[in-house]
């Protein structure tokens, strides 16, 4: 994310305004969520003691307290059910419109996500869309060896191309 008409920053990535969190095993305890995401998996954590499903994953389950977790699918496609656009107070480093969505991934189960591949006023409510896993800058660990490259991934929708267009 080289952050353009900003000459101290131009080509450079800012790390201290990074939006991703860190991914590696060493720093987050839900690393297998993104372990997932480079499957191609939109995943959340489920409870094995009292099955309550929880978005965003978490390492205890809110409803019992129970840290006895383990990993169920949402699935990858969904329908768009309220969508935003912002064109203004969009935070650095992000261009404009940032386009949002609520998406009803069925099985009771509602994210909230970046819409991606996407002009201003072309989703509407009730619109198919699609997971996309993409690549961010990876963060730098600091190990015995030396300081080495974890790569990242995160994820947003994208509407589903529909035949003809």
């Amino acid at each position: 994310m080289s952050l353009p008409g900003i000459p101290s920053l131009e080509g450079t990535y800012p790390s201290t305004m990074d939006p991703y969190p860190y991914e590696a095993k060493e720093f987050n305890r839900i690393y297998p969520f993104y372990e997932n995401l480079r499957q191609k998996r939109l995943t959340a954590t489920k409870c094995n003691a009292c099955g309550h499903i929880s978005w965003p994953p978490r390492v205890v389950c809110p409803e019992c307290n129970s840290d006895n977790l383990g990993w169920t699918d949402l699935g990858s496609k969904g329908k768009a059910r309220t969508i935003t656009e912002e064109f203004a107070g969009v935070p650095l480093g992000w261009e404009t419109p940032l386009i949002h969505a609520l998406i009803d991934l069925g099985g009771g189960h509602k994210i909230f996500s970046r819409i991606v591949n996407c002009k201003p006023g072309e989703l509407k409510e009730g619109d198919e869309l699609q997971l996309v896993v993409y690549d961010i800058p990876p963060m730098l660990i600091e190990k015995r060896e030396g300081m080495i490259e974890s790569p990242r991934v995160f994820f947003a929708f994208e509407p589903v191309k529909k035949a003809g267009k």
